[in-house]
């Protein structure tokens, strides 16, 4: 199904800006068809072909109701329709008001009433041609005789869609770091005449204050008065107060979450500016308390993984150290070299500690491109050869799972030294007349294929010797390598002459759930 832009794009005349508003307008209107408890289609005019005199429409986005039963069963958006099916559309669209009259018309076996708001967009030039019809279809098989919290819902409905047709609905931009949740309807709604005092107050918005400790009446109530004083904070009191009276200006401030008794309520303020008068303002709340008390608990249990991944990484370099010291104190060459290998290896595993210790992610991965190039330049600094080793990656490993991180980590550390230490080794008799490459080079390149990640270590040195087995016994670091790269990591490693030159060696990891 192709998005509300592609569809614009392909069969319209519309510009970036005026797709823009109708994309924003698509991302608030949940909003206008559950006041209105409607199904709210938008239609836009058919770019013209020639020899076509009657003017079409395409629905580009459809949103059905969640405070009553949808008008359509199927989706209406991608639909072509013109003539008399549309002629309430094009009422509207030519005369550049809301259509209201008219007949009942059925779906099937569903009987509902047609309206057409048109969409605006207020340029800078004051220029507010309409761009796109909303389609407003009530179902009306269950009518019956409104309630109170009916009435107010539809009157508020009917400012928005004023609002609609006066192009200052929806606000003109987003909020920065705004999450999706924002109250709805249904979690509690507060109606404000122009002096910011309550009018109605939906049952779920009483409740919400009275969580926070105000057990009145809302209505007759200054809200952004009751907000201030009811919050525990202070400053977060004047603030929320501050946001309310914004909206009664006619603007439209950010959301704001109010605390107080240990309870959290969100809200969001809208003005209500239909004809450009301001009447007042719609101030939609939800109660949030359980999530912001999962959240906290999230945030602790997160803090908690970071301190014992620090920990951990704070005692590797603690072991790392003692090897260290140990290995200066060693006399036997054997010896040494073993424990300096041993503090290489536990070294490359405190730096994914250090790397989860640091990080905000709650799913234990890490960013591993920063690791492998610590442990590149790690191991070029201290591999026993007597060349300047480059050290180079290529593409990108992403974010990894900590539990193929650490692995990973450490088939890298050995495929790298032993790339540094076998495949430019210090000059010698044996090796005297072996051509040096002019630039000896290491190069580590990632890639991910079809839920894989295929890791190359290729060098440009002497490469392997004949008769080389990598599974033979005495070679320790190529044994972790094998034990690793099949058990922990669950893939396949293979080590060979390159063609031009030098050794490779190739690692497939599977990335899929373990």
């Amino acid at each position: 199904m192709s998005t509300l832009r592609e569809l614009a794009e392909e069969h319209t005349d519309l510009n970036p800006g005026d797709i823009d508003h109708l994309t924003r307008l698509a991302g608030d209107w949940q909003l206008l068809s559950d006041l209105s408890f409607a199904d709210l289609l938008l239609w836009v005019p058919v770019r013209p072909v020639e020899g076509q005199h009657a003017r079409s429409f395409l629905c580009i986005a459809q949103v059905r109701p969640t405070t009553a039963p949808t008008a359509y069963q199927d989706d209406q958006v991608g639909k072509i329709s013109g003539g008399p099916e549309v002629a309430h559309l094009d009422i509207a669209y030519v005369q550049g008001r809301i259509w209201r009259e008219g007949d009942p018309v059925w779906y099937g076996d569903t009987p509902a009433r047609h309206e057409a708001i048109p969409v605006r967009l207020r340029g800078a030039d004051e220029n507010i041609e309409v761009i796109a019809i909303i389609g407003r279809d009530t179902n009306l098989s269950t009518a019956r005789t409104p309630s109170q919290l009916e009435l107010n819902y539809l009157t508020t409905a009917d400012d928005l869609a004023q609002m609609v047709n006066d192009g200052t609905f929806p606000p003109p931009r987003r909020h920065q770091g705004e999450t999706t949740s924002a109250p709805r309807v249904g979690d509690g709604l507060i109606r404000l005449d122009a002096g910011g005092k309550v009018t109605y107050a939906s049952p779920n918005a009483q409740s919400a204050y009275r969580r926070l400790g105000f057990n009145a009446h809302l209505v007759g109530e200054e809200l952004s008065v009751l907000s201030k004083r009811l919050a525990a904070d202070p400053l977060e009191g004047t603030d929320a107060a501050e946001r309310i009276l914004t909206s009664l200006r006619g603007e439209s401030p950010a959301r704001k979450e109010v605390e107080a008794r240990g309870a959290t309520v969100l809200m969001r303020a809208l003005p209500l500016m239909p004809a450009g008068v301001p009447i007042g303002a719609l101030v939609l709340v939800r109660d949030v308390t359980d999530v912001r008390r999962r959240d906290r608990a999230l945030m602790t249990k997160d803090a908690t993984i970071r301190e014992i991944h620090h920990r951990v990484k704070n005692n590797l370099q603690t072991v790392a150290a003692l090897l260290r010291l140990q290995a200066r104190r060693v006399n036997i060459p054997e010896a040494r070299m073993a424990l300096q290998e041993s503090v290489r290896r536990v070294a490359s595993i405190a730096l994914v500690h250090e790397t989860l210790s640091m990080s905000s992610d709650s799913d234990e991965a890490v960013e591993f491109d920063g690791i492998v190039d610590r442990v590149a330049t790690a191991a070029s600094e201290v591999a026993a050869t007597e060349i300047s080793v480059k050290m180079r990656r290529e593409g990108t490993f992403g974010v990894l799972p900590a539990e193929i991180a650490t692995s990973l980590v450490m088939v890298l550390n050995e495929l790298l030294i032993n790339a540094v230490e076998h495949g430019f080794p210090p000059r010698d008799e044996e090796t005297e007349s072996v051509a040096e490459p002019s630039t000896a080079e290491v190069v580590v390149s990632a890639h991910r294929f079809r839920k894989q990640l295929h890791v190359t270590v290729a060098d440009n040195g002497q490469g392997l010797p004949d008769g080389f087995e990598s599974d033979a016994k005495g070679r320790l670091g190529l044994q972790i390598v094998q034990a690793l790269a099949t058990g922990e990591l669950r893939g396949t490693i293979e080590l060979r002459n390159r063609a031009g030159g030098g050794t490779e060696a190739v690692l497939v990891v599977p990335l899929g759930k373990r």
